[in-house]
């Protein structure tokens, strides 16, 4: 009896992990609440959307919580102090079923339907549910029918129906999330580690910078433009007052309040706004085609809301890149003052501005340069873990970093070994998630700050959870037969192995994650999108040389256009009004800054076509018009930014030069501009005066003389006297180029 009490008083307690585990969960709700009101704004959005998308973040964290107390707890290690957090194995199959069960209901029924419903036009809640219904109708179809395809080979195999289907549907399900767990993971695994290594280089980070803004720009542009059509066809709509039209009153005014048309005047605003795209209204107004047409003008406003956020996010990154990159003369940073709406530690701050050159310029770069070296060495143990663990699990790197202690041959996990699983699962999950928001072909899905639209939180919430439980068997397959003895095998993993086919497709298919690997290492898609047409885009790659690959021009995204364009952008206030137009939440952060470049006196100038759109434009960026015949008396429509130091001819001018440059800057911009203002000496013009042109240079033999012969083609619009010596070689005067 003695002996008993001794035993059972020494034996260790579970009460301190279950508080260790209880006081996580609680950390980890806190964190999905910050990131819910990251891309949400908690107090307008409705329950029916917080709460399922909170637990469709939430379980996924859990796991990785789960997964350690589990492993410690089947290979507990026999020194108490080294055994680390182990919970009893009935409270793990416990938490294991809710989280499983739950998991797989919200990604399978609950999170589609509510998408589908969300982002239905109808007005009445039945309606609503009805459209949803019948828009996942197809997928459903798909789903059971796989099932029951799946149920046939298992009964066949297996003989027995008692465990059938519920192993056919939670084998399925997982063998389909594995396919789309392994393409992401084995993208993000590079994508990660190559973005930290190019965000390190600053200039190379400014360029990639101006190479996106023309895309993201035109598409910026192309979202108000379809956004205005669809509000001309409802002011359109709105006109009409008998015949069908009249049965839709209501909703047609609260479509019309859902729009931004000028209250007065409303006939008129097809002069000024739109494209003329806009569908013609039908004869009959049905209330279908109301609903669509509600569907249509939320999903506008929500894209229009997209890009101009994401458009307001370049401009920042691009002026606190150009911010930082100049500050490498002064050694001080300074990047303004921030708006009332950013953040609490960028309205406060410790830095000074030198000490915040030292951080920005030499600091993070450094930092950015080790973690990527960190990741990458990361990513190479996950991709030869999947490679080996078929075959050679005994050679798995994850492994031996995460079953640290043998004792009489037996495998066993601590605490270290716990904190080492965790970050794996934390780096693994990071890779597929981010690669999510990477790839191009989610119908115009993305979340957006503070103004993330139902449909699109939904969405991504489903893919989350989805992608939750392969990860967390993927990772648990990399530890050798240690991850047998767990409970989630017992609850999971046997039903997985329950038939050839799902054991070797469990152990074989990870090894394609080098299609995925290879294919983003090499820029596959960037050579695909280059093959096939700029149209084609998969993947969004962070390319630098984007704009310079051969066949792009001028206006197809180069860094230069894109130079140019957010130099004239932040010339004026348009982004700030885009950016209250679409959402005064969505511009937070700090506020872009407006430059102020006074026109010059006594020369008119307007402003050149924003985009690369509109027409033609002279070599200075003006209309071909707008500069000769304006006069003194014409002043600018927009301050014209100083976006190129190259000026070609005489009529080349020096705009404001910067303060900051030191002398040796100083005089190599004077003496370029010096050598692009020479012109042609007379003597030099009259060489080759009564010379014949021979007939290998195209001669035809004339009496006309070289200089004559090309003044009236060479001459621009300097003369018809005027000679370039340099068409001798084949190039155009007007352009200044030598070609040999």
């Amino acid at each position: 009896m003695t002996m008993e009490t001794a035993t059972s008083s020494s034996s260790p307690s579970p009460v301190p992990s279950l508080v260790f585990a209880l006081v996580a969960l609680l950390c980890i709700s806190v964190v999905v609440l910050l990131i819910l009101r990251y891309y949400l704004p908690l107090r307008s959005t409705p329950g029916y959307l917080l709460v399922p998308v909170f637990f469709a973040l939430w379980l996924p964290a859990s796991m990785v919580l789960l997964v350690p107390i589990d492993l410690a707890s089947s290979a507990m290690a026999d020194d108490v102090d080294a055994r680390g957090i182990w919970l009893d194995p009935k409270a793990l199959r416990v938490s294991w079923r809710i989280a499983y069960w739950l998991t797989f209901a919200l990604t399978w029924f609950i999170l589609p339907i509510l998408g589908e419903y969300s982002d239905s036009g109808y007005r009445e809640p039945r309606q609503k549910v009805l459209d949803s219904l019948y828009a996942n109708a197809q997928y459903y179809a798909i789903v059971f029918g796989s099932g029951a395809l799946g149920l046939v080979y298992v009964l066949i195999s297996y003989g027995h129906f008692s465990e059938s289907l519920k192993s056919t549907v939670m084998a399925l399900a997982y063998c389909w999330g594995l396919v789309l767990a392994i393409y992401l993971m084995g993208h993000g695994l590079v994508s990660i580690p190559r973005r930290l290594f190019r965000n390190a280089n600053i200039s190379g980070r400014l360029r990639r910078i101006q190479t996106q803004a023309p895309r993201v720009y035109e598409k910026m542009e192309d979202a108000e433009m379809d956004l205005e059509d669809l509000e001309l066809q409802i002011a359109e709509l709105s006109r009409r007052k008998g015949g069908s039209a009249s049965l839709f009153q209501d909703w047609i005014e609260e479509l019309v309040d859902m729009t931004n048309l000028p209250e007065s005047q409303p006939s008129q605003a097809g002069i000024l706004r739109g494209s003329g795209n806009q569908s013609p209204l039908p004869n009959v107004i049905t209330e279908k085609y109301l609903a669509e047409l509600t569907r249509r003008l939320v999903r506008a406003k929500h894209a229009r809301s997209r890009y101009v956020d994401e458009w307001n996010r370049l401009l920042q990154d691009a002026v606190e890149t150009q911010a930082i990159l100049d500050s490498a003369a002064s050694k001080k940073l300074d990047f303004g003052k921030a708006s009332p709406s950013s953040g609490f530690w960028d309205r406060h701050t410790l830095f000074t501005p030198y000490t915040r050159f030292l951080f920005h310029y030499h600091l993070v770069p450094c930092l950015q340069i080790a973690l990527a070296v960190l990741l990458s060495l990361a990513s190479l143990c996950i991709v030869w873990s999947e490679l080996v663990k078929g075959l050679f699990p005994q050679l798995s790197v994850i492994r031996y970093s995460v079953v640290q202690q043998r004792d009489r041959g037996k495998d066993q996990v601590g605490l270290v070994g716990q904190v080492v699983a965790a970050l794996w699962m934390v780096y693994m999950c990071a890779a597929a998630f981010i690669s999510i928001t990477e790839v191009k072909v989610w119908r115009g899905r993305a979340l957006v700050r503070r103004n993330t639209a139902p449909e699109s939180a939904f969405w991504y919430a489903s893919q989350v959870a989805r992608l939750s439980v392969p990860l967390t068997y993927n990772f648990m397959t990399f530890l050798g037969g240690i991850y047998r003895d767990t409970v989630f095998y017992d609850f999971l993993g046997q039903l997985i192995n329950l038939t050839p086919l799902g054991k070797w497709f469990d152990y074989l298919f990870p090894a394609f994650i080098l299609l995925p690997v290879c294919a983003t290492l090499f820029g596959l898609y960037g050579k695909i999108r280059r093959i096939f047409g700029s149209g084609i885009d998969v993947l969004e790659e962070e390319d630098g040389d984007n704009g310079d690959w051969p066949g792009a021009a001028f206006g197809t995204g180069s860094w230069r256009e894109g130079r140019d364009l957010i130099e004239r952008e932040l010339n004026g206030s348009s982004s700030a009004i885009r950016a209250r137009r679409a959402d005064p939440a969505s511009a937070g952060g700090r506020s872009a800054p407006i430059l102020s470049i006074p026109a010059r006196p006594g020369r008119g100038t307007t402003a050149p076509p924003r985009g690369g759109r509109g027409g033609p434009t002279t070599p200075f960026g003006t209309s071909p018009t707008a500069g000769t015949t304006a006069g003194p008396a014409a002043t600018p429509r927009r301050p014209q930014a100083n976006t190129s130091a190259r000026r070609v001819g005489r009529a080349a001018v020096v705009l404001d030069e910067p303060e900051d440059e030191n002398f040796f800057e100083a005089l190599g911009h004077r003496f370029r501009n010096t050598i692009d203002t020479f012109d042609t000496p007379k003597w030099l013009q009259d060489i080759g005066q009564g010379i014949k042109k021979p007939k290998w240079m195209g001669g035809g033999g004339g009496d006309e003389g070289l200089g004559r012969g090309s003044s009236s083609s060479s001459g621009g619009g300097a003369g018809g006297g005027r000679t370039d010596v340099r068409r001798w070689f084949g190039g155009g005067g007007g352009e200044g180029r030598i070609r040999l």
